[in-house]
């Protein structure tokens, strides 16, 4: 059996390592030979004068995921603790299975109701053309919130009752045990949560594409258009050639070193969480 798992945690390491060469054959020599810094700052993407400029994506990344989790992260920790410390069962079971569904949605369907009802309403009640870095944001709050709840919610439930119970019986009302000793308890799996909720955040594609505008500028409201990292690669693989498609895999080695720094980021955060933790026990 020990040599089974050791398998299959190779295989992961294998997989992830065939895709970081796969993207990095064609994309790191065109990114070393236009230059690392021109291509990452460039304000410019237009591959019919030779000019490689992902800046505006990488901004456009940034304020889609940054809009969403501004959405999600509250509400998914809320309902999360709604859910282990407060709801009744037959609240509970309903909630959770309208979780699984919004899990299991396609990004298609997401996509396509935002473009049908979100975009309206925005260029309805707050003007511009409706795609936007807001309708985006909206779409991947809803998509991210089922991971953000599952992981904070099983964090929550992992903390010992001991915990709440030494709590309460010091005088402490239930919110309070919520506020000061569950949540710090459950803050390594909470920032976990919204660790994996960034990384499919960054990572969507298809619902993004159809409620952005995919427009390569610098979106300076939310309700202006914006195209993303992932967005770029869809909409050109199809007919890139050349000098282009080498430019789409260089998009997607920065795409994936970001997923990967920001992997890296968040388990630094965790360590630190714990580090702290068993400093405070220890006193």
């Amino acid at each position: 059996m020990r040599t089974v798992l050791l398998l299959c945690a190779l295989a992961a390491v294998v997989g992830i390592a065939l895709i970081v060469l796969f993207v990095s054959l064609p994309g790191l020599p065109f990114m070393l030979r236009v230059g690392p810094l021109s291509f990452l700052t460039g304000s410019a993407w237009d591959p019919g004068a030779g000019r490689y400029g992902v800046l505006p994506m990488i901004v456009g990344s940034l304020a889609v995921t940054f809009g969403a989790l501004v959405i999600a992260v509250p509400l998914g920790i809320a309902v999360a603790i709604y859910l282990a410390e407060i709801a009744p069962k037959p609240v509970y079971e309903v909630t959770r299975l309208g979780l699984g569904v919004l899990a299991g949605i396609p990004s298609v369907v997401y996509g396509f109701y935002g473009l049908v009802v979100l975009v309206p309403l925005i260029r309805e009640y707050l003007g511009g053309a409706g795609l936007s870095v807001l309708a985006g944001s909206l779409v991947l709050a809803v998509m991210v919130l089922p991971t953000i709840t599952a992981v904070s919610e099983d964090s929550i439930k992992a903390v010992p009752n001991e915990y709440r119970e030494g709590s309460i019986a010091l005088g402490a009302t239930k919110w309070e045990t919520i506020r000061n000793v569950v949540i710090p308890a459950a803050g390594s799996g909470i920032s976990a949560s919204v660790v994996l909720g960034i990384g499919r955040a960054v990572g969507e594609t298809m619902a993004v594409l159809m409620v952005t505008g995919n427009a390569v500028l610098f979106p300076r409201s939310p309700t202006d258009m914006a195209r993303t990292l992932t967005g770029n690669i869809a909409l050109e693989m199809a007919y890139a050639e050349g000098d282009h498609q080498r430019a789409l895999f260089a998009t997607g080695l920065v795409l994936l070193l970001f997923i990967m720094g920001l992997n890296l980021f968040g388990e630094r955060v965790l360590s630190a969480v714990h580090r702290y933790k068993s400093k405070q026990v220890g006193r």
